[in-house]
């Protein structure tokens, strides 16, 4: 009786050393040793068709090696479509390649560059590719699927890293002094109602939260613009969603209402604060509104108010981006906002394990866009510019009561 587990086990020890021809040989040798049958028993141990067991029997009875050296027979195989159509590869890369560089005339430069669209510009080009080939062949090219790599951050500002370290030794000073630093910028406008909201949530299997498919907005329900002020000393939150319009007075009336809830309290001996900002958006520096509601702001606490803005392109390192916002989003993954009730709830639950707490309350008030700050009104602000980029750095004193 032959031993089919037995041949089994010497193959597949075997095998991962052996070439084609070897496992032809192997094979051919074990179903000579097991005389009638074995070319079936050999068959099922291996996996190996009749015909190749039997190729392996007729070069055994030759004795010599009759391939010399080589694992197939000469012309053995087909032969591959690069071989068959001299052209193809030359015409795949210049295909992928002018489409990346951005040539206009090129076939592909406004479609996706899908296997399928490659395999319909190369038949036009009378080439007999098909997806799945031309895949094969990309691949031998050494491309890959990949998605955009985020690492474009537009021309550098030469002075930005000297302005970062602006913004660190100011820091330090102020929280030497016990003065408060606060990290100031507006979420992104999110919208009200059963709208999909990134992330996933566990739920029962196969019961996804049904929510809208087209993201327009509900006009009764509008949007909600949370202005969020970040305590850097304290690592504590102050949100405030608006429902009106983004702009540099409903900034600053953020600033102004977390300074009385919340900064006022904690430090009751401040005589001077500073804030680190964007250089856009609603309190750019180059936005007069901001620089005059601060200077309102400025009168009625009785406080200097020292700016520094982050220089441009450089939003994403703004403390209140990682420390704040980044959390909120993740709080509230996946689930719709469906209401200003919930962005508050959301908003005021998030905690981290360092100590983040976030207080949050809604904004009913209307703020009025395009809001135009005359050469008079700005020449009566008392800033006092920074000698190191003044623009970006400059300190609101306030006025005396006649000023």
């Amino acid at each position: 009786m032959i031993d089919v587990d037995a041949i089994k086990t010497r193959f597949d020890m075997l095998s991962p050393i052996l070439d084609e021809r070897g496992r032809r040989l192997f094979a051919a040798t074990e179903a000579q040793a097991a005389g009638r049958g074995g070319i079936l028993a050999v068959h099922q141990a291996t996996g190996l068709a009749h015909s190749t067991i039997g190729r392996g029997l007729a070069e055994l009875r030759l004795g010599a090696d009759p391939l010399e050296g080589r694992v197939r027979r000469p012309g053995a195989g087909r032969k591959t479509a690069a071989e068959t159509q001299p052209g193809l590869l030359p015409a795949l890369t210049e295909l992928v390649q002018s489409s990346i560089r951005g040539d206009p005339q090129a076939p592909l430069r406004w479609v996706s560059k899908s296997q399928r669209h490659l395999s319909a510009a190369l038949a036009k080009q009378d080439f007999t590719a098909g997806p799945k080939l031309v895949g094969r062949l990309l691949k031998r090219l050494g491309f890959s699927l990949q998605a955009n790599s985020k690492t474009r951050e537009g021309s550098s500002h030469p002075d930005r890293n000297a302005q970062f370290e602006h913004i660190n030794a100011a820091v330090k000073a102020f929280q030497a002094a016990g003065q408060p630093v606060i990290s100031v910028d507006t979420k992104k406008k999110e919208l009200v109602g059963d709208f999909k909201n990134n992330g996933r949530e566990l739920r029962p299997k196969g019961c996804p939260e049904p929510v809208r498919v087209h993201d327009f907005a509900i006009p009764s329900l509008g949007k909600a613009a949370p202005y969020g002020v970040y305590d850097v000393a304290a690592n504590e939150g102050w949100v405030n969603p608006g429902i009106s319009h983004d702009t540099a007075v409903f900034a600053v009336a953020s600033i102004r209402r977390w300074w009385h809830d919340l900064g006022s309290a904690r430090y009751p001996n401040a005589t001077k604060l500073l804030i680190t900002a964007d250089g856009g958006g609603s309190n750019g520096y180059r936005v007069r509104l901001w620089k005059r509601e601060l200077q309102a702001l400025a009168d009625e606490l009785g406080i200097e108010i020292a700016v520094c803005h982050l220089p441009p392109g450089t939003s994403k390192w703004n403390s209140i981006e990682h420390r704040l916002f980044s959390f909120i989003s993740m709080n509230w993954r996946a689930k719709p906002l469906v209401s200003y009730l919930v962005i508050v709830q959301l908003i005021a639950s998030t905690t981290t394990d360092t100590g983040l707490t976030v207080t949050c309350q809604l904004d009913g008030s209307t703020y009025e866009k395009g809001i135009k700050v005359s050469d008079v009104e700005m020449a009566s602000l008392n800033i006092q510019p920074a000698s190191f980029h003044g623009e970006w750095n400059y300190t609101i004193m306030p006025r005396r009561p006649d000023g």
